[in-house]
């Protein structure tokens, strides 16, 4: 059925940046009909009275990782009760086409999610169809098997690219010209059919501590990529960089960025660092990010607004690894929990543990003191206290030979809370204004256990609009619609104007909250059951539309999946289908 709906009485915040207006909005068909003031209710039209609320368009998330699990979660929750109406999937890299031709290249898909997004392997095997090889007919097949309540676009991932083309060859060399040609042919398919562009990894090693195959990527590999790219108005490279493990981040954006200008593409690179402990890398790449804005190159910078605080279990994490604790991230990978048990006791292991503790990463902040014993298996405890009380209590020396006595007593399906890493508002700030950016990044969708990462929209508009009153809420809301609109090339949405599709929010500002995570059992599981995810309690909006059809509304998710698989528009095609 049509939905037609007269929002009367709200302050319009509509996206680009302009000052807020009190005014009516009506929308049919899907799109915003009229914006003015004291529009006449029309038969058959559903008014909502929005005398103390913001509307504003629906929030857009820059960086999500929901590819896998809208086959068995599409519900996507919590975000219709935070206002999101469109998510933006297949990062890093990752994306699940184009599909490797053999079982074995299969498995290296599904592992790296299972390994870097903590995306559950059982229902990625069993609820997926993998009825595709090309990225078009995996859009075809998600067409075909999935409805969700958001709006879902996603980048063709670099890695499954170079797997499909190279198979296990991916892993250990550049890439030979026919390759070349082979995967810019794929990359064509996926951009003809609507992807995003190129997410491609100069970051991550895999749990056998082996870079990921898009580090293997020579200049001509990156140069020919980049030119595809260049052909699709609205689509863009993303760079994913380590400012976090071996710091290679400044070297690698000189030289992607040198190769983008060459190829005319447009470039995102995730991104300027926000954290302390990242100082020394953030002042080499800010005068990059100045250098590039100065040469007018189309690139912009990636950041989240968030102080990450991280869920640690014991049979699934990437977090050790990327710590530099190969001997814990050992621990996790054995799957028989006999062998987890007698290799915490083992005093080799032990021994390489404290070592590998004691030399991490810089990014290391699993001190005695930024952990937290979160919940035990066993009962036996204690939690809610610091490994360093912990360690005090029991008379142990080293972190490492606590926490594993620790695991010991209260099992491997224990949970321990690392402490965020210290944020420098300044910069965080600094970018949320700066016009080459993309704010809104949350890695919603991945490392369910660690953390939700849906609901962080909320947080910039409680925290830097409301509490401390950093932005404008005009300057919020800019940030997270109109501005990732124009960037990412969703020119027909994004914005409070006649015409455009009607994805659009209304809330009040005191009544809303980044809630507290918390636990849902919905994740299913091959030997029956359901596993955990983080989750977040609705913020909550008045009402999320989506093509104009409601997702929230009275305070709950209305059950409707209004959602289309978006992709890029050219500004004229935008404005011919509104028109």
């Amino acid at each position: 059925m049509e939905y037609r709906t007269l929002i009367k009485n709200g302050t319009v915040v509509d996206g680009s940046g302009r000052p807020a207006r009190q005014s009516d909005v009506r929308i049919r068909g899907g799109r915003i009909a009229e914006i003015g003031k004291k529009l006449s209710p029309a038969d058959g039209e559903r008014e909502i009275d929005a005398s103390d609320c913001f509307v504003t368009p629906g929030f857009i998330e820059a960086h999500n990782h929901w590819d896998a699990a809208v086959w068995w979660s599409p519900n996507t929750e919590p975000f219709p009760g935070y206002g999101t109406t469109t998510s933006i999937n297949g990062n890093c890299g990752f994306s699940l086409a184009p599909l490797p031709g053999t079982p074995a290249a299969r498995e290296h898909v599904i592992d790296i999610f299972n390994f870097f997004e903590d995306i559950p392997e059982d229902p990625m095997r069993t609820l997926i169809p993998w009825d595709w090889r090309k990225w078009s007919e995996y859009k075809a097949s998600h067409l075909r098997n999935v409805k969700t309540p958001i709006n879902f676009a996603a980048f063709c991932g670099h890695i499954p690219l170079r797997l499909a083309v190279m198979g296990e060859a991916a892993w250990t060399r550049a890439a030979h010209p026919e390759e070349i040609t082979r995967m810019c042919a794929l990359l064509e398919d996926a951009l003809q059919a609507g992807a995003m562009g190129l997410s491609t990894n100069q970051l991550d090693y895999d749990k056998h501590n082996r870079p990921l195959p898009s580090q293997l990527a020579a200049d001509d590999e990156y140069l020919a990529l980049m030119k595809v790219v260049a052909r699709h108005p609205g689509a863009t490279i993303e760079i994913i960089i380590d400012n976090w493990m071996r710091m290679t981040a400044p070297e690698v954006v000189d030289r992607l960025g040198r190769i983008a200008k060459q190829a005319g593409a447009r470039m995102q690179w995730a991104g300027l660092p926000t954290l302390k402990f990242q100082e020394a890398n953030r002042k080499r790449l800010e005068i990059l990010h100045e250098r590039f804005k100065a040469e007018r190159l189309p690139f912009t910078t990636g950041f989240t607004h968030v102080e990450f605080t991280f869920s640690i279990d014991f049979k699934r994490t990437l977090l050790f690894a990327q710590f530099g604790l190969q001997a814990w991230q050992d621990l996790v990978e054995i799957k028989d929990d006999s062998q987890k048990y007698r290799t915490l006791k083992d005093p080799a292991w032990r021994e390489k543990a404290r070592t590998a503790w004691d030399t991490g990463f810089a990014n290391n902040n699993l001190t005695a003191g930024a952990l937290q014993l979160r919940e035990s298996e066993s009962g036996v405890g204690p939690v809610g206290v610091t490994l360093a009380e912990y360690m005090r209590s029991m008379g142990i020396q080293h972190p490492s030979d606590a926490l594993a006595e620790w695991v010991i007593r209260n099992g491997t399906d224990s949970v321990v809370l690392t402490k965020g890493w210290e944020k420098d508002d300044e910069v965080v700030l600094r970018l949320l204004k700066d016009p080459n950016s993309v704010a809104n990044v949350s890695d919603a969708g991945a490392h369910g256990k660690m953390f939700c990462g849906a609901g962080d929209s909320a947080l910039l508009l409680t925290d830097y609009v409301r509490d401390r009153k950093l932005l404008t809420i005009e300057e919020g809301i800019h940030a997270l619609t109109g501005k990732l609109a124009a960037f990412f090339g969703l020119h027909d949405r994004g914005l409070m104007e006649t015409g455009k599709v009607a994805d659009v929010v209304v809330f009040n500002l005191d009544e809303i909250e980044r809630r507290p995570e918390e636990k849902i059992w919905d994740v299913p599981q091959s030997a029956g059951g359901r596993t955990y995810r983080y989750i977040r309690a609705p913020a909550p909006m008045r009402l999320t539309l989506v093509n104009g059809v409601p997702t929230f509304d009275h305070g709950a998710f209305t059950g409707r999946f209004p959602g289309e698989f978006i992709g890029p528009r050219p500004e004229a095609h935008a404005a011919s289908a509104a028109a």
